[in-house]
């Protein structure tokens, strides 16, 4: 293991380490727990919005802007660069650092079962051009400018946030490939550590999922686990390359709708630690 690489993994384990352990919050902890965090179900918005949050909880959907022409979108994108460094981002680098250290012992074992499975080759091979950036960025574009054209300003704002985001998840993850040089399972050459597949999927997901609501991402996010995975029979990545990858979309697409649609899963600091909380709307609202 390289020094750059000891380097990456060890920040990555600070950030996590940071954020303590998570476990199930049961009726009275009498603060013996008092140095682990909690999950906690609440029944409305009120009581998220009283904590002090690491992860904000959005309210309500992307307000549409004045101007979606290109002029505007490089502006944006100029402030998601200089929004990227934030609480949340932290947070959601840490768990996929965390994650991707977690499952980092099995990447040799993990990688020879899919590679030497035909029924995996097979299966994931289509992830490989699914996933790709030129696809990803065509369907992206063509949404922009169909929006530009039918002068239908929410679609053509979904188009530039989806294509802000692997503008910003690519930016990422070229900075991490050079910064680590992780060499590739197949030895082809050293920019392995994040997966672009991973990231670039993801960053379209989490984005689209923030305009259109979770309930209709889930397919997004479906087809962005297959194409995650898909780059392990191709032998093109580690395990863990996948899982940084993701957390690395999450966060471009986070970055991009910064005021995007509610979120069901919010995270609140604590004393010594952080509490995730699930909000729960009984009504539908």
């Amino acid at each position: 293991m390289n020094r750059q690489r000891r380097y990456a993994y060890l920040v990555c384990a600070v950030m996590v380490c940071g954020a303590r352990p998570i476990h199930a919050q049961s009726g009275d902890d009498s603060g013996e727990n008092a140095r682990e965090a909690a999950i906690t179900v609440v029944t409305d918005a009120e009581t998220v919005a009283n904590a002090e949050q690491v992860i904000s909880q959005p309210a309500g959907p992307p307000p549409t802007p004045r101007h979606t022409g290109i002029k505007a979108m490089v502006k944006d994108l100029g402030q998601d660069v200089i929004h990227l460094p934030s609480t949340e981002n932290l947070f959601w680098a840490g768990v996929g650092g965390g994650l991707a250290l977690a499952v980092h012992p099995a990447d040799d074992n993990v990688n020879e079962a899919m590679v030497n499975s035909d029924f995996a080759h097979n299966f994931f091979l289509p992830g490989k051009y699914l996933g790709s950036l030129p696809v990803l960025l065509g369907t992206a574009a063509g949404t922009y400018f169909v929006g530009r054209w039918k002068d239908q300003p929410k679609v053509s704002h979904v188009g530039m946030d989806l294509i802000q985001a692997l503008a910003i998840s690519e930016l990422l993850t070229q900075s991490l490939k050079h910064a680590t040089g992780r060499e590739r399972p197949d030895h082809s050459d050293d920019t392995s550590f994040p997966s672009g597949h991973a990231a670039d999927t993801f960053a379209f997901a989490t984005a689209l999922e923030r305009h259109i609501g979770w309930k209709y991402a889930v397919p997004a996010y479906i087809f962005s686990s297959y194409v995650a995975i898909s780059r392990l029979p191709a032998n093109r990545h580690w395990f863990s390359d996948t899982v940084f990858g993701s957390a690395v979309g999450i966060v471009a697409g986070r970055t991009v709708t910064r005021h995007g649609s509610q979120f069901p899963v919010a995270v609140a600091a604590v004393p010594r630690g952080i509490e995730i909380v699930y909000v729960h709307h009984p009504h539908g609202e």
